[in-house]
């Protein structure tokens, strides 16, 4: 039987989480990034322009989470993106409930939007 596939698309203002960067910076951060991300993010030339496609990718994950059926929320934080040595990214669902899936995930952006897809697949 082949495994069932769940998709989550999302797109993000970069300028909305820019404002969210500046105007509460622990808050914003600490509650949506892990450490991990949030040191990705802070190297880079544009910060919120990462913070933006991250954020863009764990609302699609959460949208595809949503149709397969997993009723429980997950957390921002138990969400990671972190990226492999080529720089793509590679998604890390933290909760027992979460160990029997696969997630991928496309990330994508201009100054203006970031924009990703997410797929889940469930055996």
């Amino acid at each position: 039987m082949p495994p069932d596939v769940y998709i989550g698309t999302d797109i993000v203002d970069i300028a909305r989480i820019r404002e969210l960067v500046n105007s509460h910076p622990d808050r914003f951060i600490s509650r949506t990034y892990t450490p991990k991300e949030q040191s990705y993010c802070q190297e880079k030339a544009n910060p919120e322009i990462h913070f933006a496609g991250r954020f863009a990718a764990k609302e699609a994950i959460k949208k595809a989470l949503m149709t397969s059926g997993i009723k429980t929320p997950i957390g921002w934080t138990d969400m990671e993106i972190i990226a492999d040595e080529d720089g793509a990214p590679i998604i890390n669902l933290n909760g027992e409930r979460f160990e029997t899936l696969q997630c991928k995930v496309s990330i994508s952006h201009t100054n203006e939007i970031a924009i990703a897809f997410a797929v889940v697949i469930k055996e």
